[in-house]
């Protein structure tokens, strides 16, 4: 009986086999053109790589660079819009080479220079551009996003941010922006979530500097 169904099991993988062949050479014109098509795209990618986009990509770095000299210097004017020398400005950097990474670096400049001029409508347009996944710089974005959000008065928008800066548990930024989500929390009478963001500051950052006088800021919300 087991014999008997050895054999029935090796005439279904041979039906299946031999089946399966059969397709093969049935669509093998079509599978070729698959194939071709599937490694013309590999190349294509590898091309536009090397050719393109590490090329734009080095341009963005020169031309950041130039721009930074006046970030550094508080002249955000210029760091923004450039200067009528050679410095394009953070602005044209992130629309010129927004595919690469530098020009991704630039919209984040872009948008706290924007901040520190004033223009919070536009400070937010760019900081929103940015997308990284860095421990350090995503967070940081996200918080001064909510600050924007603050400037202009819209408290639970920047609360969201504030929100999100947190979750990513950077010992130095998630507890900044804790704090600023239990202060924008009381002023819109919640205390109840202001409470939770200022024990998360106690309980999950005891060594923070915001830790130091988070007490005073519980015993608020109670």
């Amino acid at each position: 009986m087991a014999k008997q169904i050895n054999n029935e099991e090796n005439l279904d993988v041979q039906e299946t086999l031999s089946k399966s062949g059969q397709w093969i050479i049935k669509n093998q014109n079509m599978l070729m053109w698959c194939v071709c098509g599937i490694l013309a795209v590999i190349v294509a990618i590898m091309l536009f790589n090397t050719y393109y986009l590490k090329p734009k990509s080095a341009e963005a770095d020169n031309e950041i660079a130039k721009a930074v000299v006046y970030f550094a210097a508080d002249d955000f004017e210029k760091a923004l819009n450039g200067d009528e020398a050679d410095c394009i400005g953070f602005e044209a950097i992130a629309q010129d080479y927004s595919i690469t990474k530098p020009g991704k670096l630039a919209a984040l400049y872009a948008g706290l220079c924007h901040y520190n001029l004033g223009n919070y409508d536009d400070a937010i347009h760019y900081l929103k551009k940015f997308n990284a996944n860095d421990l350090n710089i995503a967070p940081a974005a996200l918080m001064k996003t909510g600050d924007a959000y603050i400037a202009l008065g819209e408290t639970e928008k920047a609360i969201g941010y504030f929100q999100k800066a947190a979750k990513s548990e950077n010992k130095l930024i998630a507890p900044i922006a804790l704090k600023k989500a239990g202060f924008a929390q009381l002023e819109m009478g919640n205390k109840k979530a202001a409470h939770k963001s200022f024990a998360s500051i106690k309980d999950n950052y005891p060594e923070s500097q915001e830790a130091q006088d988070i007490d005073k800021y519980i015993e608020l919300a109670k």
